[in-house]
């Protein structure tokens, strides 16, 4: 369920909804990239105490001159039951273990070197990050994510076939390039069938 809503943000299906969203992520990155994330932090909390308050404090008003009930405006808010039961508890501590054990697994995996391929991509990606970290800090980074993430898939819903046959290209010579790597590697692709055979 929170899959597809991400992905009808992503896509742009209620341009609006997209667009708030977008908006306040993008403003605020842009303000913690110019102050500190305290001082935002502050800031957005006390604009949003001042807009609360004003609204409390206009119905109180009303109701002063006899024009309206006084009641709290968030009322709908405040009865809202936010407690979970314990089988969702235990549904999402399931869900959370499990996500925590497979990324120790997949850690494991690289960087103990159970495939030499792999920790070796996963080698070449951090040598290629320190060259990016040393042109952009994370910050910047994640901004052009955000931007790449509201872009890209509205891209591809637009010229998904010619996206599509580049990708293919793409792969076919990643395919290529990777089969050579593992027909040089020892016990691995072409060197481990041939032993195979010969045996």
């Amino acid at each position: 369920m929170g899959g597809s809503k991400v992905a009808e943000l992503l896509y742009w299906r209620d341009t609006r909804t997209s667009g708030v969203v977008f908006t306040g992520i993008m403003v605020s990155l842009l303000c913690v990239l110019h102050f500190s994330i305290v001082s935002v932090a502050s800031h957005l909390a006390l604009a949003v105490l001042a807009i609360t308050i004003s609204l409390r404090v206009y119905h109180k008003a009303l109701q002063a001159v006899h024009r309206g009930d006084g009641a709290n405006p968030f009322q709908a808010y405040l009865d809202v039951d936010l407690s979970l039961s314990r089988e969702q508890i235990a549904r999402y501590t399931e869900q959370i273990t499990a996500q925590v054990v497979s990324g120790v697994t997949l850690l494991r995996h690289l960087f103990l070197v159970e495939d030499l391929v792999d920790s070796l991509k996963l080698a070449l990606l951090f040598y290629i990050l320190t060259f990016v970290g040393a042109v952009f800090n994370g910050l910047t980074l994640l901004i052009l994510g955000v931007i790449s993430a509201f872009t890209f898939p509205l891209l591809y819903r637009q010229h998904q076939a010619q996206i599509d046959q580049y990708v293919g290209l793409v792969n076919n010579q990643l395919s290529y390039i990777k089969a050579k790597i593992y027909s040089k590697i020892p016990g691995t692709g072409a060197s481990a069938s041939s032993k195979a055979k010969a045996e």
